[in-house]
C-alpha cells in the first residue's frame, strides 16, 4: 500500500574515474539518506563513472547477466534499510546485442528491480563556439516507458534528455504516475537556461510531482561537458520543495499525495482539455488494446 506522505532523497554525488570509489561513496550516501528517513531516494544519471562518450563502454555493466556491481550494490543496500531506490543510471550492456544502453533501474524494499529504463530521447547539441555532443554515436535509445508501482505509490522514469518531451509526462500521467523522476547530468550551457524551467513546466502542466538528480560539479574537470548540477524536488503548482546547489549533497522533501488531488481538483486540467481538438495517442496501450481485441475475435471464431 502506497503512503500517502512519505521523504524523499536526491543523492547529488561526485563522480570520478574510480568505479569502486564511485560506487562506495553513493553505498555511503544512501544509508545516510535512509537514516534520514527517506522511504525513496534517487541517484544521477551516469553516477558511477565519468559521463564520457569515449569511456562509457569500458565501464558498462551486464545488469541482466548479472555482471553489474553498481545494481548490487543498490539491490544490497535497499534491502537492508527496506527503502525504494531510483537508481540513476549506468552504462548497461545489452546482453548478447553489443550494444550499449543508458539505464536506470528502480529497486525495491525487498532488493529486487522493479522496473528498469533505457533512456528513451538521446542527447545531441551543436552550439558553435559553445559545445557540441552526441549521445547516438555511442548509446541505443530504449524503447519502453516506464512506470511502476512501488512501496510509495506509482512513479515514473526518464533520463535527462527525455525531460525535454512533454508528450512523454503527459503520458506518465495518464498511466497514473504522482511522481516523475529525471536522473539528468544536464551541462552548464543547457542548465543555466533550461534546466529549472524543464522540471517545472512537466510538474506543472501535469498536476504531479517532479524529482531531479544530478551529479554533482567537478570545477576542476578537464571535460568539455561540465555538469549544471541542482538537483531538485518540485511539486505539483512548481514550488521547489527541496535544492542542491552544485556541489556534492544530499537534500530531502517531502511528498504529499494528497496534494495533488488538491492540486487537480482546484484546476481541473483534464476535463477542461479539448478532446475534440487534442489528445494524446497512447500507441502501446492502443497496440495491447488492438491485439486482445484480435485475440478474442480469433476465439469467437474458433
Amino acid at each position: 500500500m502506497s503512503q500517502v506522505q512519505y521523504k524523499i532523497a536526491l543523492c547529488q554525488l561526485r563522480v570520478t574515474t574510480d568505479k569502486d570509489g564511485n560506487i562506495a561513496r553513493a553505498r555511503a550516501a544512501i544509508h545516510a539518506a535512509a537514516a534520514a528517513g527517506a522511504k525513496l531516494v534517487v541517484l544521477p544519471e551516469i553516477w558511477s563513472c565519468p559521463y564520457l562518450m569515449e569511456t562509457l563502454p569500458s565501464y558498462a555493466e551486464d545488469i541482466d547477466g548479472g555482471g553489474s556491481p553498481s545494481i548490487s550494490m543498490l539491490s544490497e543496500v535497499a534491502a537492508s534499510r527496506k527503502i525504494t531506490i531510483v537508481g540513476g543510471s549506468v552504462p548497461e550492456k545489452g546482453s548478447g546485442s553489443g550494444q550499449l544502453f543508458n539505464t536506470c533501474c528502480v529497486i525495491g524494499p525487498d532488493g529486487e528491480i522493479k522496473a528498469k529504463h533505457r533512456k528513451l530521447h538521446l542527447f545531441g547539441i551543436d552550439i558553435p563556439g559553445d559545445i557540441t555532443f552526441r549521445e547516438s554515436d555511442t548509446l541505443t535509445a530504449g524503447q519502453e516507458p516506464t512506470v511502476v508501482d512501488t512501496d510509495v505509490g506509482r512513479i515514473a522514469v526518464g533520463i535527462c534528455h527525455d525531460i525535454r518531451f512533454p508528450e512523454l509526462a503527459i503520458l506518465y500521467r495518464s498511466r497514473g504516475a504522482h511522481l516523475i523522476c529525471y536522473p539528468s547530468a544536464f551541462n552548464m550551457s543547457t542548465g543555466q537556461l533550461l534546466w529549472d524551467l524543464m522540471q517545472k513546466s512537466r510538474a506543472v502542466d501535469n498536476q504531479l510531482f517532479v524529482a531531479t538528480c544530478s551529479p554533482a560539479r567537478d570545477p576542476n574537470s578537464e571535460s568539455e561537458y561540465m555538469i549544471w548540477g541542482h538537483s531538485s524536488l518540485i511539486g505539483p503548482f512548481g514550488q521547489v520543495l527541496a535544492a542542491a546547489g552544485h556541489e556534492e549533497a544530499t537534500v530531502v522533501g517531502e511528498i504529499d499525495l494528497s496534494l495533488i488531488g488538491a492540486v487537480r481538483e482546484s484546476l481541473p486540467l483534464e476535463k477542461q482539455g479539448r478532446g475534440d481538438l487534442y489528445r494524446l495517442v497512447d500507441v502501446q496501450s492502443e497496440s495491447a488494446a488492438a491485439g486482445c481485441v484480435a485475440r478474442g475475435e480469433a476465439n469467437a471464431a474458433g
